[in-house]
C-alpha cells in the first residue's frame, strides 16, 4: 500500500485502496500494521454506505454499543435535526453538544470499555470551517521531561462524560445521556502491546487525577493537554466529500473546529471498542 505522510509526528494518507474491498483475509492486516505504526490513516474518495462503514469498522473489533439502540448504528456528527433541516441556533442543546467536540478529547474514555478506533467519513460539508484537528499523544509523551514521564506512569485519571459537557453548559451536563455512566479510571500512560510505544491517555472528560485534589488535578490535566497540543504538533484535516479518517484512540487527541451553523455539516462515525489484545486490561487502574 502506497502512503504519504500527513504530519512529521504521525499519520499517513493511504492511496489506491477501496475500503469496500478490505476484508479480514484481504488487506486488513496490512492496514492494521499501518494503524499501529502511524495512529492516523486517511483514505480519499471512499463513498461508504452506513452498512459498508460498519462492516469495515467491525474488522477492528466489536462495534461500540452504548445500549441505547437495538443494535450498533452509524452516529451522525451533524447540525441537522431528524428531518434533515439545519439547526443554526447555538443555544440548541444538540448544537451545544457539538460544541463540546471542539474540546481536545479522546472518544469514549467515560465508558466501561472505551474505543480503540473511530472511523469517520465526510458526507456533507460547509463552504468554510468544520476542520478536524488531531495530535499524537505518543509523540507528545515522548517530548515530556523524563521525570514527568515517570510520574505519569504511576498516575491514574478519572473520566466522566458530564465533566466535558459542563465546560460548555452546566445544564447540558445534567442530561441523562451524560450522567448514565459512573466515573471510569484509567492509567495515564498507554503502552501499545504491539510495538511498546507509550502515549498519554487523556481527554476533556478527565475530572480527577490520583493523589491530587480536584482543582489541582484539573490544572494538571489542562497543562498536559496544552503540552500535547502545541501548534506545530497539530494536524489539521480539511475535509473533502467522502474522505475517511481512522485514528487510534489510545494514541491521539482530536477536536472539531467551528463552521457557520446556517450551513449543513454531516460527518458519520462508528467507534470500535477495545479488546484485551489492544491493551485494555493493563490500563485498568487496579491492574
Amino acid at each position: 500500500m502506497r502512503t504519504t505522510p500527513l504530519h512529521r509526528d504521525f499519520g499517513v494518507e493511504v492511496h489506491n485502496v477501496s475500503l469496500k474491498d478490505i476484508t479480514a483475509s484481504q488487506g486488513y492486516e496490512d492496514l492494521r500494521r499501518l494503524f499501529e505504526e502511524h495512529s492516523l490513516l486517511l483514505f480519499r474518495d471512499q463513498d461508504l454506505s452506513d452498512e459498508a462503514q460498519l462492516e469495515f469498522g467491525a474488522l477492528f473489533g466489536p462495534l461500540e454499543d452504548r445500549h441505547d439502540r437495538p443494535k450498533p448504528e452509524i452516529s451522525p456528527v451533524a447540525n441537522l435535526d431528524a428531518t434533515g433541516a439545519v439547526i443554526s441556533s447555538e443555544a440548541d442543546r444538540h448544537v451545544q453538544n457539538l460544541r463540546a467536540n471542539f474540546l481536545w478529547h479522546t472518544d469514549s474514555t467515560f465508558l466501561p470499555v472505551p474505543a480503540l478506533v473511530n472511523v469517520l467519513q465526510a458526507r456533507t460539508l460547509p463552504n468554510e470551517g468544520g476542520e478536524t484537528e488531531l495530535v499524537s499523544t505518543r509523540a507528545g509523551f515522548a517530548r515530556l521531561d523524563p521525570a514527568l514521564q515517570d510520574r505519569l506512569r504511576k498516575t491514574v485519571f478519572r473520566h466522566r462524560y458530564a465533566h466535558s459537557r459542563a465546560k460548555i453548559d452546566p445544564e447540558l451536563a445534567k442530561q441523562a445521556l451524560f450522567t448514565k455512566w459512573t466515573d471510569q479510571q484509567w492509567k495515564a500512560v498507554w503502552r501499545n502491546p504491539v510495538n511498546g510505544a507509550e502515549s498519554l491517555y487523556i481527554a476533556s472528560h478527565v475530572c480527577g487525577v490520583s493523589d491530587m485534589d480536584d482543582a489541582a488535578g484539573q490544572a494538571f490535566a489542562d497543562e498536559l493537554v496544552e503540552a500535547m497540543t502545541v501548534p506545530d504538533a497539530i494536524y489539521t484535516h480539511i475535509w473533502r466529500p467522502n474522505d475517511v479518517l481512522i485514528w487510534d484512540e489510545r494514541a491521539t487527541l482530536h477536536r472539531g473546529r467551528p463552521w457557520p451553523y446556517q450551513q449543513a455539516r454531516k460527518l458519520v462515525s462508528c467507534c470500535v471498542s477495545l479488546q484485551a489484545r489492544d491493551g485494555l486490561e493493563e490500563m485498568r487502574a487496579n491492574a
